[in-house]
């Protein structure tokens, strides 16, 4: 993920009024966004009721401020600069720790609800960014061509020959494996990213040996509490060509290209996220399934501590199953014998 460089004028006075803090400040801090020991330590607590509204992106492409909580204190994430931790002197009103004259204080400008809309350092003010979906809704890609005609077409193409040898394809149910294995697959919706339902059954499959891991990474899981709330997994090649022929080209990053497959196509891939096994609801994470922003990635220093703590858990359990993360998509892991299948292109009515 890169983020622009910040301004020199506006990095001078965060570097003046962050300085103070020191190495020894930020090394109490927990290591986020890199697995770091989720696992063992237990999930922080929501963050305060007044820092929440607070959490977000602010200022231009070129000089951009990600406003993040951790361990209860609102911290600055200037790209290129120093974090500075946050004092909060009165409501919406900030100075750095360690700080005492309060010359480089922070202010927000806050809407009805709350919901900060701007933040001020010093003499310049920053609007908060509009990054993902500020409803919680999926971001939408508007089609090119009508899906009908896109479908039409797909399902009468051809997959990309591939030299083999593979092995013999055994595409089986997660939730055949594990009845504790929830699903919400987007595409068979309207709720995805191009506003259209792509798959005629809302069902997850993988290849045995991913499929096995995923129920040995629920089982571990259930143990902390959570249990794996599954997107996609399997998709045929029909699917991964509608996407790319739906798509405008400058929209072609956030779709794989049918003329090489993807690992969803080859029953290698799952989209997956975390539940409270108390509740029933979906864990709270940095961005939406999806979403195509930076906080999507799986490194991102922004959001709260406990949408970290939840997204690093996921990311630590998978990857001790054989997984390994998209670096742009938490949600998004690979099993490790992927190049062992060929691409794939059976409907989902007619897997065994």
């Amino acid at each position: 993920m890169r983020i622009p460089r910040t301004s020199s004028i506006l990095r001078a006075g965060l570097l003046a009024a962050s300085l103070s803090l020191g190495a020894a400040c930020r090394a109490t801090m927990p290591a986020q966004g890199t697995g770091g020991d989720a696992r063992l330590d237990p999930a922080p607590p929501p963050p305060p009721a007044s820092l929440a509204p607070l959490v977000g992106e602010y200022g231009p492409d070129t000089a951009i401020i990600i406003v993040f909580e951790r361990d209860g204190v609102l911290w600055l994430h200037p790209a290129g600069s120093v974090e500075a931790a946050l004092a909060e002197v009165a409501p919406g009103r900030f100075t750095p720790l360690r700080n005492d004259d309060g010359r480089s204080g922070v202010t927000f400008t806050q809407d009805a609800s709350g919901r900060a809309t701007a933040m001020a350092i010093g003499a310049r003010t920053l609007t908060r960014r509009r990054v993902g979906p500020e409803g919680g809704n999926q971001l939408v890609i508007t089609p090119v061509r009508p899906i009908v005609d896109v479908r039409r077409e797909a399902l009468a193409a051809t997959p990309p020959a591939e030299a083999g040898p593979f092995r013999r394809a055994d595409l089986v149910e997660l939730t055949r494996l594990d009845s504790s294995i929830k699903l919400d697959i987007r595409y068979a919706t309207s709720n995805n990213l191009f506003g259209t339902p792509f798959y005629t059954q809302a069902r997850a499959f993988l290849q045995r040996p991913a499929a096995e891991a995923v129920v040995r990474a629920s089982a571990e899981l259930h143990r902390l509490g959570y249990g794996l709330l599954v997107h996609d997994g399997y998709r045929p090649w029909s699917v991964t060509k509608m996407f790319w022929d739906a798509a405008p080209p400058d929209k072609h990053g956030f779709v794989a290209d049918p003329a090489l497959g993807s690992k969803h196509n080859r029953g290698e891939a799952v989209d997956i996220t975390l539940y409270d096994l108390r509740t029933g609801a979906p864990a709270d994470m940095p961005s939406t399934y999806d979403e195509t922003t930076d906080r999507a990635a799986a490194r991102y220093v922004g959001g709260t501590s406990r949408q970290r703590w939840h997204r690093d858990l996921l990311r630590r359990v998978m990857e001790s199953q054989g997984f390994t993360v998209l670096p742009a998509e938490w949600w998004h892991f690979d099993y490790a014998d992927w190049k062992s299948y060929a691409i794939g292109n059976v409907p989902f009515e007619r897997i065994p």
